[in-house]
């Protein structure tokens, strides 16, 4: 009986250690890191002390020396599909979680902020162009009208537009009115 609770120990303390933290590294401050996760990407292979299995992480210029010469092959597939295994655990972990959302919501942020002053702008030229429109009609319809017209020169003097000046402000006008307003009408 007491043989079997002995066992029975020894496969629950079996159990609890593949539970416990997996991976062991020195981070950049120097403090030893124990996390079930891999490492981030930026944490030297050096600095890891312990990966999933146990063992530490051989170098891998070193890792075909220390193999031993006559392996059996039957195992010889299987160390490679864990140590293809495990790279790719490692690189599918190590996606630091938190910076991505916050990054990400940031620039949705910078994207919608940029989206509305274009909006904003596009709005207030748009006006622009209907004000400057609408203005460019009024001035051809009084310039059109055949009444004498007067205007008030730099020097403060008052005159009166004769038929050459007439003809280029409707000119003018129809210009603008062809750039704002889409058509001359």
């Amino acid at each position: 009986m007491h043989a079997t609770k002995l066992v029975l120990l020894a496969a629950l303390a079996a159990c609890s250690l593949s539970a416990a933290a997996q991976w062991q590294w020195v981070d950049a401050t120097g403090r030893k890191v124990f996390s079930d996760r891999a490492p981030p990407p930026d944490i030297p292979a050096k600095n890891i002390l312990r990966q999933p299995g146990g063992s530490a992480p051989a170098p891998a210029a070193a890792a075909p020396s220390t193999a031993p010469a006559a392996t059996d092959a039957a195992t010889q597939p299987a160390a490679d599909a864990t140590a293809q295994a495990a790279p790719a655990a490692a690189a599918k972990d190590t996606k630091p979680a938190g910076t991505d959302k916050a990054l990400e919501e940031q620039k949705r942020k910078a994207e919608a902020q940029e989206a509305a002053k274009a909006k904003a702008e596009k709005e207030r030229l748009a006006k622009q162009r209907q004000d400057n429109c609408a203005r460019a009609k009024q001035s051809k319809t009084a310039l059109s009208s055949g009444r004498l017209l007067g205007y008030t020169n730099e020097q403060g003097e008052r005159g009166f537009m004769d038929d050459a000046t007439r003809d280029a402000e409707l000119k003018r006008a129809d210009a603008i009115i062809a750039s704002d307003c889409g058509a001359v009408r």
